[in-house]
C-alpha cells in the first residue's frame, strides 16, 4: 500500500531532495544538484518566486520506505494575470510503480480542483528559468544542471494516468569545429553597420551588473510570445543576480547595444558543470566546489544557456555578432562541444538560428497535460 504525506518539516524536505540520489545511483548520465541549493529553492523565506507562487511537496511512502516525490505549484501571476488555470507539477520522481506515481499525481490534482483550475501539466518548475519536461529520448546521454534526468519507464506512467503530450523540447548539439566564420564574420560587420550597434565583452561580474535588469526586462519582451511564458519579477532579478550572475564566466556573457546603449540582444552560455556535479555528488564540501572552479575555468564543454533578441531587431542578422564574439572566445578557451539548452519544438526561428552549424537533436523531453 502507497502512502502519501506532505512534507512538513526540514527534514522531510531534504529527504524529498534526496530521494533522487538513490533511485539514480551509480548512473552515468544524473547530474546531481547541489544538496543545499535545492534547500533554497524550495525555502519561502530566500526563494522570491514564492511572492507570487506557491507550493506544496508530497513524499510517498511503500514499507516504510520513500518510493516518490512531486511538488504541487501554482503561479498565481500565470493564473491571474494571463488566466491560464494552470495546476503545475515538477520534481516528480518515482519507482516503476503505477500505484505510486498515480497517488503523488492524485495529490496534485486534489489542490488543482480545490482552487477550481482547469488542468495540470508537468513536469515543470515555478518559472521559464527552472528546469521543464520528462526525457523521453536520449538516455543515454548525460545531462545538464538545467535539466532533469529520468528513466525510461516515466514516459509510461503518464499515459498510463491519461496525460497526453503538451509540449516537447529539442535538446541539440554541436562540435565548435563546425562553426565556420566565413558565415558570420562579413555578416556581423554589415549588421553592426546598418543598425549602429556594437557588442560588449566583460573580464569580471561587476561590470555585467549595471546591464543585468535590462537583460532580464529584453527577456521578458523577446519571450512574451512563447507558450507558458511567465515573466520575471523586479524581486526575482535581484535573486538571480544574486544567485548565478557571479557563477558565469564573464567572458560567456555578450550585449549587443545600438548608438544610444540600449540593450537590444544579449546570450548567456556556461561551461558544463555535469561532471563536477557528479563528483561533487551533491555536497560543495568537502571537494565539490574544487571540481566546480575546475570545471569553469577548464570546462571544453559549453551549454548554450540564454539568446533574447529585441522583438524590433529579431530576423535582421543580430545573431551573426553574437556567434562572432563567441567564435573569438571559444577559441581562446579551446572549446570542443557546444550544446544547447531544450527548446521547444514549435520555435522554428531558434532552429534556423542554428543551421548552419549541423546540429544534431540528441535528446527530446516533453511535458504532459491532463483536465481536472
Amino acid at each position: 500500500m502507497v502512502t502519501v504525506k506532505q512534507v512538513q518539516s526540514k527534514v522531510d524536505l531534504k529527504q524529498f531532495v534526496k530521494f533522487p540520489f538513490s533511485i539514480y545511483k551509480g548512473s552515468p548520465y544524473w547530474v546531481p544538484p547541489i544538496i543545499k541549493d535545492e534547500m533554497e529553492t524550495f525555502n519561502s523565506e530566500k526563494n522570491p518566486v514564492f511572492q507570487n507562487a506557491e507550493a506544496t511537496f508530497f513524499l510517498a511512502y511503500k514499507n516504510n520506505q520513500i518510493v516518490g516525490r512531486v511538488a504541487a505549484i501554482i503561479n498565481w501571476l500565470e493564473v491571474k494575470e494571463q488566466k491560464l488555470l494552470k495546476m503545475r507539477f515538477g520534481w516528480f520522481d518515482f519507482v516503476d510503480e503505477l500505484e505510486v506515481s498515480k497517488a503523488l499525481l492524485d495529490k496534485v490534482a486534489e489542490i488543482g480542483k480545490k482552487h477550481q483550475l482547469d488542468y495540470m501539466e508537468g513536469p515543470v518548475g515555478f518559472s521559464n528559468l527552472d528546469k521543464v519536461g520528462v526525457l523521453i529520448d536520449g538516455f543515454d546521454h548525460i545531462g545538464t544542471m538545467i535539466t532533469w534526468y529520468n528513466h525510461p519507464y516515466y514516459q509510461k506512467h503518464y499515459e498510463q494516468h491519461g496525460f497526453v503530450k503538451e509540449k516537447e523540447y529539442l535538446e541539440n548539439k554541436f562540435l565548435f569545429a563546425n562553426a565556420d566564420p566565413k558565415i558570420f564574420e562579413k555578416a556581423n560587420l554589415l549588421i553592426k553597420k546598418r543598425y549602429g550597434l556594437r557588442e560588449l565583452n566583460f573580464t569580471n561580474s561587476k561590470e555585467i551588473m549595471p546591464w543585468v535588469d535590462k537583460m532580464f526586462d529584453l527577456f521578458n519582451s523577446s519571450y512574451s510570445s512563447l507558450a507558458s511564458f511567465v515573466k520575471i519579477t523586479d524581486v526575482q532579478k535581484e535573486y538571480f543576480k544574486e544567485k548565478y550572475i557571479s557563477f558565469i564566466n564573464p567572458e560567456y556573457i555578450k550585449f549587443i547595444v545600438n548608438s544610444d546603449d540600449n540593450l537590444v540582444a544579449f546570450a548567456i552560455v556556461m561551461p558544463s558543470f555535469s561532471k563536477a556535479l557528479q563528483k561533487a555528488n551533491g555536497k560543495l564540501f568537502p571537494t565539490g566546489v574544487f571540481h566546480l572552479l575546475k570545471a569553469k575555468k577548464h570546462s571544453k564543454d559549453v551549454i548554450f544557456y540564454l539568446i533574447g533578441i529585441h522583438p524590433d531587431f529579431q530576423n535582421k542578422g543580430v545573431t551573426a555578432i553574437i556567434f562572432n564574439e563567441y567564435y573569438k572566445t571559444f577559441m581562446k578557451r579551446g572549446v570542443i562541444n557546444c550544446i544547447r539548452t531544450p527548446e521547444l519544438e514549435e520555435n522554428v526561428a531558434i532552429r534556423q538560428m542554428w543551421k548552419h552549424f549541423d546540429p544534431v537533436t540528441h535528446k527530446r523531453r516533453r511535458t504532459f497535460k491532463k483536465q481536472l
